[in-house]
């Protein structure tokens, strides 16, 4: 019957978000220099995602499940929402947030059994994956389904690995996940929100270490699952960064921002994005049927087709430019 562990998730988030919706007091997201939304819409997404994973974590621990380390990345989800949350009341600073941001990672890993040298380059993965899925949670139906893909292939990969707990908890986040998109999928009713972006950033850095670490997959299994927007957020920032621009500010730079921009619609660009990741997915889970070696390679192979189609995608976008720029006569 743990199988209803998921259902329950996704039923759970579809109740929520229904039930917020009716509500005519929401905090909105109004458009900045980030969105590609014309009109407020309600950030309330996230709430449903948590609430629904939350109850998954209930039903972990009554089929007896729930151990140390999936209960360290569900506390550390828990705080980040309601950090996340506050600042939407309070508009928190971004060294208060930061600063969160890498005591939970810290505190996530110490629970692991992480400790020496690795402390440090672990929690700066952590806090950087946390903020990653925020930063590419800016299109209709994107995050979501991405999540649903990610976190359905890691339940995949941990339950041919007899790991029941971890498979579980990952099926029931992209159970919520599938259950959000119902009312994200473009044109959105609603959006995540950072309580659910950096949560979802968060799980999916803590517990593809914690199945590194329990040795269910390799290293590079959850990098390759989730490099769509791994590489897509990394290229980006550094780019901002070398160019001298705080990364941390609202910008429409990333890749499938600028396909929105050229002029694709929001369902095309989704649709296209969770080919990607399918494709990012399935290679991941051949590499588990592989040598180390060639599951090694395999990833890199799968990365330099995605900076090859980025590669096409600038070049798409200099044209795009050059021909949007007034002519001087």
């Amino acid at each position: 019957m743990s199988w209803l562990i998921p259902l329950a998730s996704f039923a759970v988030c579809w109740l929520v978000l229904r039930q917020l919706l009716r509500s005519t007091r929401l905090p909105m997201d109004h458009p900045n220099a980030r969105s590609l939304h014309a009109t407020p819409t309600p950030r309330v997404g996230g709430l449903g995602i948590i609430a629904g994973i939350t109850l998954s974590a209930l039903g972990l621990a009554a089929f007896g499940l729930l151990d140390s380390g999936l209960l360290a990345a569900l506390l550390g989800m828990l705080a980040l929402a309601a950090v996340s949350v506050l600042d939407d009341v309070r508009n928190l600073s971004v060294r208060v947030r930061f600063g969160v941001h890498f005591l939970v990672a810290l505190g996530c890993l110490l629970a692991f059994g992480v400790h020496g040298w690795l402390l440090i380059p672990g929690v700066l993965a952590v806090v950087w994956m946390t903020n990653l899925y925020n930063f590419m949670d800016g299109s209709d139906g994107l995050a979501g389904g991405m999540a649903s893909i990610g976190f359905g292939a890691l339940a995949l990969a941990a339950w041919l690995a007899h790991a029941p707990g971890l498979a579980l908890l990952c099926a029931a986040i992209a159970a919520a996940a599938l259950a959000f998109l119902r009312f994200n999928f473009p044109p959105a009713r609603l959006f995540m929100g950072d309580a659910g972006s950096i949560p979802l950033g968060f799980l999916a850095a803590v517990l593809g270490m914690l199945g590194t670490r329990d040795q269910i997959w390799a290293w590079h299994f959850p990098l390759l699952v989730f490099s769509p927007f791994i590489v897509d957020a990394s290229v980006t920032l550094l780019r901002r960064a070398l160019r001298g621009e705080k990364i941390w500010h609202a910008h429409r730079e990333h890749y499938y921002q600028r396909l929105v921009r050229m002029g694709w619609q929001h369902r095309t660009t989704a649709l296209a994005e969770y080919a990607v990741m399918v494709g990012s997915s399935g290679m991941a889970l051949i590499s588990l049927f592989t040598p180390a070696a060639v599951g090694l390679l395999i990833a890199l192979a799968w990365v330099a087709v995605l900076l090859v189609t980025m590669g096409w995608i600038d070049r798409r976008w200099r044209k795009f430019e050059h021909a949007a720029q007034p002519r001087v006569t």
